[in-house]
């Protein structure tokens, strides 16, 4: 390919991104979505949130791993509490990392 090929298929993606996006908002600012669609929807951050991290928790070399010794998965059921009890996205955070941490320098990972 070259680099004038390149180019045109970077802003073609870039164009045709923009336009998905812009006929959501288009469209919904015509139509009220129905309560149950509204409803649903509330719910798609956290199915998508969920399913970009429970695999990189409990899955090692694209093996299950759910044992005592997966510095990953403790840290993240460590997070989880700590969200759970103060609501707080940066504490949160930084007790996953700091957990992900002592428990990686404890198992030698």
């Amino acid at each position: 390919m070259s680099y004038s090929e390149i180019w045109l298929v970077l802003i073609l993606a870039g164009v045709l991104t923009f336009l998905t996006r812009l006929s959501f908002i288009v469209l919904l600012g015509k139509f009220d979505a129905p309560l149950w669609l509204t409803r649903a929807l509330r719910f798609v951050p956290t199915a998508v949130l969920t399913a970009i991290i429970v695999p990189d928790l409990v899955l090692k070399g694209g093996a299950l791993a759910i044992s005592p010794t997966n510095a990953r998965l403790i840290a993240g059921v460590i997070a989880i509490g700590v969200a759970w009890r103060t609501k707080n996205a940066l504490i949160t955070i930084g007790v996953g990392m700091a957990a992900l941490l002592v428990l990686r320098f404890v198992f030698n990972l």
